[in-house]
């Protein structure tokens, strides 16, 4: 099985495009080594999705939302799929790199480091370049973008690099970052964006049990009324949930071409 065979399975499945790393061009300072994940791996496939720009640009954060939870439902189930497929046709091993969760909660990590950085792996698989909100754009889907991998031990060569300067500096995506998370070139804060991206998350969770706890009985009753126990309630069933696009979605390089 060559990598056409492989792009043009996961085309069909309904990836947006598909890329090819082997393991020693991915390149990542924060994230662990990919053998820690799987001892064998040589190669990794990297699959991009685009957001609907429907959602993206919808004055609704849920219809936002709404979006980037069917493009995730879509990339978990093709992932598997595509590993399965590598699996039986080559007699391989394949390991699956989910868009977001799960992520490594223990102490030092806390969630905030990816077992691998989609972000790199991209890159690394020729499908864009880091802009100045130190996300990947496409050089047809911009910024609207992302990505989920499959490590496998398929020898597999890199895709060529994407060479040309997307990202034009206009500075737009740190003026529309209402977390300032972007304000130190090459650095997103994480803390900072979580803050604003996801307040029903487990920040806001602890938030409201310490303001329960401390709250008169009378008081407890209006809090279990409130709308924002009530997001905090949705999500605990929904799952975490993004609340600001901001930088994918006012992007210019976020036009299809």
């Amino acid at each position: 099985m060559n990598k056409e065979d492989i792009r043009g399975y996961a085309l069909n499945l309904g990836a947006d495009a598909v890329g090819f790393a082997t393991i020693g061009d991915y390149r990542s300072k924060k994230s662990p080594d990919p053998k820690l994940i799987l001892p064998t791996v040589k190669s990794m496939v990297v699959m991009a999705y685009r957001e609907l720009d429907g959602s993206l640009d919808s004055l609704n954060a849920r219809t936002a939302m709404s979006g980037r939870m069917a493009l995730m439902e879509l990339s978990q189930k093709n992932v598997y799929l595509l590993g399965r497929h590598i699996e039986d046709k080559c007699r391989v091993k394949a390991a699956p790199v989910l868009m977001s969760y799960p992520l490594d909660m223990g102490p030092g990590i806390l969630g905030l480091i990816g077992d691998v950085s989609l972000r790199h792996a991209a890159v690394a698989a020729g499908l864009g370049v880091l802009g100045r909100h130190n996300l990947v754009i496409h050089p047809r889907f911009g910024s609207r973008v992302i990505f989920n991998a499959l490590l496998t031990e398929l020898d597999l060569p890199s895709d060529p690099p994407v060479t040309d300067e997307l990202c034009n500096d206009c500075g737009l995506c740190v003026e529309n970052c209402p977390a300032q998370a972007l304000e130190v070139e090459g650095q997103t804060d994480a803390l900072k964006c979580l803050r604003f991206s996801q307040p029903w998350g487990i920040g806001g969770a602890i938030a409201f049990i310490v303001r329960f706890t401390k709250a008169t009985p009378e008081e407890q009753k209006k809090l279990l009324a409130d709308p924002r126990f009530l997001q905090l309630y949705q999500a605990s069933f929904i799952g975490f949930q993004y609340n600001c696009f901001n930088c994918l979605a006012g992007c210019p390089a976020g036009e299809r071409r």
